[in-house]
């Protein structure tokens, strides 16, 4: 144990100075599991799975269903590997994406699909570069059917049943979006997996307006680290960071987990995740999951710290994760020359 102290240390260095500490509530769709998202922290994520083949999987978040103004976000994603080597050393990634956000009485809805590829090529025996595009089209809408104007008021309380006399009922705009990110991942042995990731979203600075106002959505910049260490037979740790920017709105959350092999002599393994992630100037990040037989599901609360609290009654949201990893024709195993740290 003492001889991985080195490694634990210098992925808690790296992460203080990657993820800058400037914080805030970041813009666009995000989740707390944000390594439960994959392509959407980065297109260079796409079939980058060690241990699988392909995979898919959901995501939902509930948040501030104590306010006025609650967002519902939800995403499905799979990819798979394409056009792999023989020794299994690179291969092609091709996935695709759905991401939804709606929020408030209005309904401000974003409807985003997303088709990314990602090229994966291990360099020497403990290194991979991975390179990877994103294009999308994404819809913006609200309904100012369901609000309510000035002129609903009948001098004691908002009148639904009055005109609203406006001109507009069902807005919607739509853009196409370009990202693209790029990964280096470390894996000395089997015990030991490091990677980092730098991606940007927005590259081509869409327009996103209900009137044809020259508003440009800002690029977003995200960066994260993973380092992930067996302990032994049965357990497996991991630490992790993510931050992003745009405009003058930012986002880093940090943590880890522990993951704990429940049935060490089983050929497919039960196994409990514990732990917990920090918003920073935001919430406490407490996550439970389990894993039995290449299916993941995960479950996460975030507990406000900041001054949001009291409005949320000290919950902001609720989110869940389910996956799952698959092998082609149910072979066995894996690709067996990339290491990661894995039951």
């Amino acid at each position: 144990m003492f001889k991985l102290l080195p490694y634990l240390l210098t992925a808690c260095l790296l992460t203080a100075c990657l993820l800058h500490p400037k914080a805030g509530h970041g813009q666009g769709i995000h989740f707390s599991q944000y390594f439960n998202s994959p392509q959407l922290l980065s297109p260079a994520n796409t079939a980058l799975t060690p241990d699988a083949d392909y995979r898919i999987g959901a995501n939902y978040r509930n948040q501030w269903t104590t306010i006025p103004a609650p967002f519902r976000t939800m995403s499905a994603y799979g990819d798979l590997k394409a056009l792999g080597s023989a020794d299994g050393t690179n291969w092609l990634g091709i996935g695709a994406a759905v991401f939804s956000d709606r929020a408030g009485t209005g309904d401000l809805s974003l409807l985003k699909v997303q088709i990314q590829s990602a090229y994966h090529l291990q360099v020497g025996d403990y290194n991979m570069l991975s390179v990877g595009l994103g294009i999308a089209f994404a819809q913006r809408s609200v309904n100012f059917g369901k609000l309510t104007f000035d002129a609903q008021w009948d001098g004691f309380r908002f009148n639904p049943a009055y005109s609203q006399q406006e001109n507009y009922d069902f807005q919607k705009t739509g853009y196409p979006d370009i990202a693209a990110g790029l990964n280096y991942a470390f894996f000395p042995n089997d015990d030991i997996y490091f990677k980092v990731g730098l991606a940007i979203d927005h590259i081509n600075r869409p327009k996103e307006s209900f009137y044809n106002f020259e508003n440009r959505l800002g690029m977003r910049p995200m960066a994260n680290i993973d380092f992930l260490v067996r302990l032994n037979n049965n357990w497996i740790a991991s630490v992790s960071g993510y931050y992003t920017q745009q405009k003058e709105a930012s986002e880093m959350v940090f943590g880890g987990q522990v993951s704990s092999n429940l049935s060490p002599q089983q050929q497919k393994p039960s196994v409990l995740i514990l732990g917990v992630y920090h918003r920073l100037g935001d919430a406490i990040i407490p996550l439970v999951g389990f894993e039995w037989n290449k299916l993941t599901a995960s479950v996460s609360v975030d507990v406000p710290v900041s001054g949001i609290a009291r409005a949320t009654r000290g919950n902001s949201a609720l989110e869940f994760s389910l996956f799952f990893k698959g092998l082609y024709g149910g072979r066995g195993g894996g690709p067996g020359v990339y290491s990661c740290p894995r039951f």
